[in-house]
């Protein structure tokens, strides 16, 4: 069965929780992996493309990576998510970063880029869509996966509320949307998990960023998911007006599947990182982008 992004992202930082908590005292001390050769980490630390620099995405469109943003490419950043236990697959373009992760004062957040090949999605139904019938939706869906999510030895799931609810920009074929989700019975003033999730559609298909971070930070970290998504250009050929209706392939779902009934599916696991968000969070940043003497200092620190 293939793995949902969501699925993947959740274990990544799950994995890493439990791999920095089982495994410090051993990592902490080389500089490389058991073979004697570079680890995951630094070579995915090699591999950044620090802004500004201009990124592409897959065939379809570009990223203006802003200054002070780290990209790391397909190749590294599916390494380093196979590293943790995950899966990628030709949907997954890379991961974003804060280019000072690894210092004391670095923000918390990553960003993974994927471009779904989904044909053409028409937006008319962006004017009529109901807010609480699609927050219902996806409580739904998740609800509906947790006796499988169960079956696996994980905690069920609960979306509480709308974190930002959808809001599609017609003119630039931009969706953003969020909710907050976590393990069901979690406290009230838990930290929750919050994948802010944004589109931007295209002739062929649809690229989305998805930031990863905590209840607690959202607000502060809105922007930086804005930022990204407004420097996301389709190229000549590729963008949403470009569509001819006599060739191009139509997708079979439309704009509100991306918030409701595909992204229900999508939700995955995210969620069950809640608990161990704010407690590991940072120690996967640190390993996978601090370039030079972070990621050494942060190898030779003693767990």
């Amino acid at each position: 069965m293939r793995i949902s992004r969501w699925t993947r992202l959740a274990l990544l930082v799950l994995a890493a929780g439990l791999l920095f908590n089982s495994a410090s005292a051993q990592d902490a001390d080389t500089d490389g992996d058991a073979a004697g050769g570079p680890s995951p980490w630094q070579v995915a630390a090699r591999a950044m493309q620090h802004g500004p620099a201009t990124i592409r995405l897959a065939d379809q469109a570009t990223l203006r990576l802003p200054q002070g943003y780290a990209f790391v490419p397909t190749r590294e950043a599916s390494a380093l998510m196979e590293a943790m236990g995950n899966s990628t697959d030709d949907n997954f373009i890379g991961l974003v970063f804060p280019q000072d992760a690894g210092s004391d004062d670095a923000e918390d957040w990553m960003v993974s880029i994927e471009y779904d090949p989904s044909g053409y999605i028409k937006d008319e139904d962006a004017q009529h869509w109901n807010a609480d019938e699609l927050l219902q939706n996806l409580k739904d869906g998740t609800e509906a996966a947790n006796a499988n999510r169960v079956r696996m030895g994980i905690p069920a799931l609960e979306v509480t509320r709308w974190i930002e609810p959808p809001s599609y920009d017609a003119s630039t074929q931009r969706l953003v949307w969020s909710v907050e989700g976590r393990d069901k019975g979690a406290s009230a003033g838990a930290d929750n998990t919050v994948n802010y999730n944004t589109y931007v559609l295209g002739r062929e298909g649809y690229i989305s960023l998805d930031l990863i971070t905590s209840s607690s930070k959202i607000e502060a970290q809105k922007p930086i998911a804005r930022n990204l998504l407004a420097e996301v250009a389709f190229i000549d050929g590729k963008r949403y007006a470009d569509y001819d209706p006599s060739t191009d392939k139509l997708a079979a779902y439309g704009l509100a599947a991306l918030v409701g009934g595909v992204a229900a599916k999508k939700l995955g696991l995210l969620a069950i990182a809640a608990a161990f968000l704010a407690k590991s969070f940072k120690l996967v940043a640190v390993a996978v982008v601090a370039a030079g003497a972070a990621i050494r200092k942060f190898f030779s620190r003693k767990a």
